[in-house]
């Protein structure tokens, strides 16, 4: 009779007839002390850190209130920041606007170019090139974001202004391309803020991608080459659909990064003037949500002014928890429907 690796009899380890196995007691009622502190230990991680989360939700709706009920104006439509005096009007359209943008134009160049570099780092690159490329790229990540955005003011800025040249002359025509008479140099606005941005990202989403694609099972490669398959269309049969939940997570890691960035985007970004009307294009200046509680904590001396850029800090974590809450879902019904 053969034995399993507990030294019992494979027959006496049978679920009985209430469907339990003899060992279920052993195993799942008391454990080895390691166990039972190790999960005690994972578990109490876990609520610590949804702890963590609502004391920090709590927090800036408890700042928030008060500001809010003494705004004179509509904090989710008005344009205006004016928190001084008896009378504080002030609205989150045009930091809503400015956050967005950035974060957008950053994730449509990050995502497919981090896709492309992780594809050709797991399936075309030789190892000798591989290896140092992933390194490069990782590299990045540990570049602090003030010597980003000090070296798009100083260096790239200069290169990216007869982009943004040709960009209005092709594009012009569109409110959303065209450069304003009499507006902030290129290297100021929307546009290149995006760009930068879209560098800071890039390692978060090559990195995830590379990890995932790295891990298509051989089988599914070998097979679609069997088929008589080419490189590129096993790639688009094997590849891409096994790490599509891997380069969502990716995208959304890398949208949290772009939409909380503060000390670059506030180098870059060039203020708009109050009472100045409202421009749609990307070639015009602006304030991110963090970029605008940097530059105005310094002058938040009153408690409505503090907690007005609670209000906007509230705002940009209810976004970025919106966000990763909808990529979680994306990833949970690609799951179940791969399986």
């Amino acid at each position: 009779m053969s034995t399993s690796i507990t030294g019992r009899s494979a027959v006496d380890e049978l679920p009985g007839p209430d469907g339990r196995s003899p060992l279920a007691g052993d195993r799942a009622g008391t454990g080895r002390l390691g166990d039972r502190l190790f999960g005690g230990a994972a578990t109490a991680s876990g609520l610590l850190v949804i702890a963590l989360v609502t004391l920090v939700g709590v927090f800036l709706v408890a700042q928030a209130i008060p500001a809010l009920q003494a705004n004179q104006a509509n904090f989710l439509t008005s344009r205006e920041w004016a928190t001084a005096g008896t009378s504080p009007r002030f609205g989150i359209v045009d930091l809503l606007w400015a956050t967005v943008v950035t974060s957008v134009i950053a994730m449509a160049i990050a995502v497919p170019l981090g896709v492309a570099i992780a594809l050709f780092i797991t399936q075309y690159a030789p190892t000798w090139l591989s290896r140092p490329a992933a390194a490069t790229i990782d590299l990045l990540a540990a570049v602090p974001s003030i010597v980003f955005g000090f070296w798009g003011l100083t260096i790239a800025g200069q290169y990216f202004e007869p982009v943004a040249g040709v960009i209005d002359a092709a594009l012009g025509w569109i409110p959303f391309f065209a450069e304003s008479e009499g507006g902030p140099s290129a290297k100021s606005t929307l546009a290149f803020a995006g760009v930068i941005l879209a560098i800071m990202v890039l390692p978060i989403v090559t990195a995830i991608s590379r990890e995932v694609f790295a891990q298509v099972p051989t089988a599914h490669k070998e097979g679609a080459l069997a088929l008589g398959a080419t490189q590129w269309e096993m790639i688009r049969t094997a590849v891409l659909p096994f790490g599509k939940p891997g380069v969502i997570s990716a995208a959304m890691l890398g949208l949290g990064r772009a939409l909380g960035e503060t000390l670059a985007v506030t180098i870059l970004l060039s203020a708009l003037n109050d009472g100045a009307p409202f421009s749609s294009s990307i070639f015009n200046g602006g304030a991110t949500f963090a970029s605008k509680i940097a530059l105005g904590i310094q002058e938040a001396n009153t408690a409505t002014s503090t907690g007005a850029l609670i209000a906007a800090g509230l705002v940009l974590f209810v976004l970025t928890f919106v966000v990763n809450a909808i990529a979680r879902v994306v990833i949970e019904r690609r799951k179940a429907f791969s399986e």
